[in-house]
Protein backbone atom coordinates (compact mmCIF):
# COMPACT_ATOMS: atom_id res chain seq x y z
CA UNK A 1 0.00 0.00 0.00
CA UNK A 2 1.48 3.34 -1.03
CA UNK A 3 1.22 6.08 1.51
CA UNK A 4 1.33 9.72 0.50
CA UNK A 5 3.24 12.33 2.46
CA UNK A 6 -0.06 14.16 3.01
CA UNK A 7 -1.64 11.03 4.51
CA UNK A 8 1.34 10.57 6.83
CA UNK A 9 1.30 14.22 7.83
CA UNK A 10 -2.41 14.08 8.64
CA UNK A 11 -2.03 10.83 10.58
CA UNK A 12 0.94 12.17 12.52
CA UNK A 13 -0.94 15.38 13.30
CA UNK A 14 -3.88 13.36 14.62
CA UNK A 15 -1.61 11.18 16.76
CA UNK A 16 0.50 14.04 18.02
CA UNK A 17 -2.17 15.79 20.04
CA UNK A 18 -1.62 18.61 22.52
CA UNK A 19 1.97 19.44 23.24
CA UNK A 20 3.46 17.54 20.35
CA UNK A 21 6.82 18.86 19.22
CA UNK A 22 6.15 22.03 21.18
CA UNK A 23 9.17 23.56 22.82
CA UNK A 24 9.08 22.13 26.36
CA UNK A 25 5.51 20.76 26.23
CA UNK A 26 3.59 20.74 29.50
CA UNK A 27 2.70 17.36 31.05
CA UNK A 28 1.23 17.15 34.51
CA UNK A 29 1.75 20.86 35.04
CA UNK A 30 5.48 20.71 34.33
CA UNK A 31 7.54 21.60 31.30
CA UNK A 32 9.16 18.58 29.67
CA UNK A 33 12.70 19.21 28.47
CA UNK A 34 14.34 17.39 25.55
CA UNK A 35 17.62 17.69 27.43
CA UNK A 36 16.31 15.58 30.34
CA UNK A 37 15.81 11.83 30.31
CA UNK A 38 12.57 9.89 30.67
CA UNK A 39 12.90 9.46 34.45
CA UNK A 40 13.77 13.11 35.09
CA UNK A 41 10.83 14.40 33.08
CA UNK A 42 8.35 11.85 34.43
CA UNK A 43 9.38 12.75 37.99
CA UNK A 44 8.54 16.40 37.27
CA UNK A 45 5.01 15.58 36.09
CA UNK A 46 2.29 15.75 38.74
CA UNK A 47 0.33 13.25 36.61
CA UNK A 48 2.97 10.51 36.73
CA UNK A 49 3.77 10.07 40.45
CA UNK A 50 2.45 6.48 40.51
CA UNK A 51 4.44 5.57 37.40
CA UNK A 52 7.62 6.99 38.93
CA UNK A 53 7.02 5.11 42.19
CA UNK A 54 6.46 1.90 40.21
CA UNK A 55 9.64 2.44 38.14
CA UNK A 56 11.58 2.88 41.39
CA UNK A 57 10.00 -0.20 43.01
CA UNK A 58 10.82 -2.30 39.92
CA UNK A 59 14.42 -1.11 39.89
CA UNK A 60 14.08 0.37 36.39
CA UNK A 61 15.32 3.91 37.13
CA UNK A 62 18.85 3.29 35.83
CA UNK A 63 17.53 1.57 32.70
CA UNK A 64 15.07 4.34 31.81
CA UNK A 65 17.68 6.99 32.58
CA UNK A 66 20.23 5.29 30.29
CA UNK A 67 20.88 6.48 26.72
CA UNK A 68 18.20 4.17 25.29
CA UNK A 69 16.52 5.21 23.15
CA UNK A 70 13.07 4.16 24.38
CA UNK A 71 9.48 4.88 23.46
CA UNK A 72 7.35 4.89 26.61
CA UNK A 73 3.57 4.74 26.69
CA UNK A 74 3.26 6.44 30.08
CA UNK A 75 0.06 5.85 32.09
CA UNK A 76 -1.10 8.76 34.22
CA UNK A 77 -2.00 8.55 37.89
CA UNK A 78 -5.66 8.56 36.80
CA UNK A 79 -4.91 5.51 34.62
CA UNK A 80 -3.47 3.64 37.61
CA UNK A 81 -6.51 4.69 39.67
CA UNK A 82 -8.76 2.81 37.21
CA UNK A 83 -7.19 -0.50 38.28
CA UNK A 84 -9.10 -2.54 40.88
CA UNK A 85 -8.68 -1.28 44.45
CA UNK A 86 -5.42 -2.37 46.03
CA UNK A 87 -3.75 -3.41 42.75
CA UNK A 88 -1.09 -0.70 42.76
CA UNK A 89 -0.25 -1.20 46.44
CA UNK A 90 0.07 -4.95 45.87
CA UNK A 91 2.28 -4.49 42.79
CA UNK A 92 4.60 -2.16 44.72
CA UNK A 93 5.38 -4.86 47.31
CA UNK A 94 8.92 -6.29 47.01
CA UNK A 95 7.60 -9.82 46.46
CA UNK A 96 5.75 -8.63 43.32
CA UNK A 97 8.77 -6.95 41.70
CA UNK A 98 8.90 -9.41 38.78
CA UNK A 99 5.22 -8.90 37.93
CA UNK A 100 5.56 -5.10 38.24
CA UNK A 101 8.65 -5.15 36.04
CA UNK A 102 6.73 -7.14 33.41
CA UNK A 103 3.87 -4.65 33.40
CA UNK A 104 6.16 -1.63 33.20
CA UNK A 105 8.39 -3.05 30.46
CA UNK A 106 5.20 -3.84 28.53
CA UNK A 107 4.77 -0.05 28.22
CA UNK A 108 8.25 0.41 26.70
CA UNK A 109 9.26 -0.14 23.07
CA UNK A 110 12.92 -0.13 22.05
CA UNK A 111 13.88 2.86 19.90
CA UNK A 112 12.55 6.37 19.50
CA UNK A 113 9.17 6.17 17.76
CA UNK A 114 7.57 9.54 17.21
CA UNK A 115 3.93 10.04 16.24
CA UNK A 116 5.00 10.27 12.59
CA UNK A 117 6.91 6.97 12.88
CA UNK A 118 3.92 5.22 14.42
CA UNK A 119 1.52 6.73 11.87
CA UNK A 120 3.78 5.53 9.04
CA UNK A 121 3.90 2.01 10.50
CA UNK A 122 0.12 2.01 10.84
CA UNK A 123 -0.40 3.30 7.30
CA UNK A 124 1.93 0.62 5.92
CA UNK A 125 0.12 -2.09 7.87
CA UNK A 126 -3.53 -1.50 7.02
CA UNK A 127 -4.12 1.10 9.72
CA UNK A 128 -2.51 -0.65 12.68
CA UNK A 129 1.05 -0.49 13.96
CA UNK A 130 2.16 -3.57 15.89
CA UNK A 131 5.04 -2.78 18.24
CA UNK A 132 7.10 -5.31 20.17
CA UNK A 133 7.70 -4.20 23.74
CA UNK A 134 10.78 -4.65 25.91
CA UNK A 135 8.69 -7.19 27.84
CA UNK A 136 8.44 -9.21 24.62
CA UNK A 137 4.76 -9.02 23.75
CA UNK A 138 3.03 -6.81 21.23
CA UNK A 139 1.08 -3.57 21.52
CA UNK A 140 -1.15 -2.40 18.69
CA UNK A 141 -1.55 1.30 17.86
CA UNK A 142 -4.54 2.38 15.79
CA UNK A 143 -6.75 5.35 15.00
CA UNK A 144 -10.48 5.82 15.43
CA UNK A 145 -12.51 9.01 14.98
CA UNK A 146 -9.41 11.20 14.84
CA UNK A 147 -7.89 9.84 18.07
CA UNK A 148 -5.09 7.33 18.47
CA UNK A 149 -5.18 4.35 20.81
CA UNK A 150 -2.85 1.61 21.96
CA UNK A 151 -4.23 -1.86 22.74
CA UNK A 152 -2.71 -4.60 24.83
CA UNK A 153 -2.67 -8.34 24.11
CA UNK A 154 -5.95 -8.76 26.01
CA UNK A 155 -7.78 -6.14 23.95
CA UNK A 156 -7.83 -3.37 26.55
CA UNK A 157 -7.16 0.05 25.10
CA UNK A 158 -5.68 3.36 26.16
CA UNK A 159 -6.08 6.71 24.43
CA UNK A 160 -2.83 8.45 23.50
CA UNK A 161 -2.34 12.12 24.27
CA UNK A 162 -0.29 14.09 24.46
CA UNK A 163 2.11 12.32 22.14
CA UNK A 164 5.67 13.17 21.15
CA UNK A 165 6.97 14.38 24.49
CA UNK A 166 10.59 14.22 23.39
CA UNK A 167 13.32 13.22 25.84
CA UNK A 168 17.11 13.05 25.64
CA UNK A 169 16.83 9.25 25.55
CA UNK A 170 13.58 8.70 23.67
CA UNK A 171 9.98 9.83 23.61
CA UNK A 172 6.96 9.59 25.87
CA UNK A 173 3.39 9.17 24.67
CA UNK A 174 1.00 9.78 27.58
CA UNK A 175 -1.86 7.26 27.89
CA UNK A 176 -5.04 7.11 29.96
CA UNK A 177 -5.02 3.42 30.96
CA UNK A 178 -2.57 0.82 32.22
CA UNK A 179 -1.88 -1.94 29.68
CA UNK A 180 -1.43 -5.55 30.76
CA UNK A 181 0.72 -8.20 29.11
Amino acid sequence: MKVSHITLALAAAALATTGAHAKNPMVGGAAMYETKNIVENAAASADHKTLVAAVKAAGLVDTLASPGPFTVFAPTDAAFAKLPAGTVDTLLLPENKAKLTGILTYHVVPGRLTAADIAAKAAANGGKAVLTTVEGEALTVWQKDGSWYVSDAKGSKAKIGPADVLQSNGVIHVIDAVLMP
